[in-house]
């Protein structure tokens, strides 16, 4: 059978995509959520395991065996070397998975993918049109202080490391605008739609 379009769904911290990815879900489109995804399979798979332990070393894996973040954050914090060689280890491995995943959903017509990294569609990501979800920054930096234990000053410091709104922009193929002056759910139904007739007409 044939398989669904994979439509790439990011946006930057406190833009509101996992809510966007979870209006999609109510309409029974599985989301693929890539980041939770790479936690669990450097956990979990064997190859991912030997090559990060072998590019890091024996501590990258606690005294339980699970991926040791703060270790492994601190290692690659500021070397830039360092942090390209551990995502080459890991990315693929994620690829594929994405792959395999999207290949259990035959007969759907779309399924979505959250990350917060993305390349524009076709640039080896295997999406088929790429979702950015937008919100001012001022009203980001409310949310995470609501929703997390940060400092102001420590969301500033992921959003200046975070890729620029106006880079997401330009790997867009819709944008999804998540402020207080949007409505969210009429713009995911409109994408439903569009994703729907898509791959009906096969255009």
């Amino acid at each position: 059978m044939e398989l669904p379009l994979l439509i790439g769904v990011t946006g930057g911290i406190g833009s509101g995509k996992s809510m966007v990815c979870r209006l999609f879900e109510c309409l029974d489109v599985p989301v693929y959520y890539a980041d939770s995804r790479a936690k669990w399979l450097t956990n979990h798979d064997p190859e991912i395991r030997e090559k990060v332990v072998a590019l890091l070393g024996p501590e990258a894996y606690d005294s339980a065996g699970l991926y040791n973040t703060r270790f492994v954050a601190s290692s690659v914090f500021n070397n830039e070397p360092l942090l390209k060689a551990l995502n080459a280890i890991i990315h693929p491995v994620v690829l594929r998975d994405t792959k395999e995943w999207v290949a259990q959903h035959t007969g759907l017509h779309y399924v979505v993918k959250e990350a917060a990294i993305m390349a524009k569609a076709g640039q080896a990501n295997a999406v088929d049109y790429v979702v950015v979800v937008e919100a001012p920054v001022e009203l980001r930096i409310q949310r995470i202080l609501q929703r997390d234990k940060r400092t102001e000053q420590e969301i500033r410091a992921i959003i200046e490391r975070q890729v620029s709104d106006e880079s997401r922009r330009e790997i867009a193929d819709y944008i999804v605008y998540n402020d207080d002056a949007s409505e969210l759910i009429p713009q995911v139904l409109r994408l439903h739609e569009i994703f729907r007739k898509e791959k009906s007409t096969g255009i």
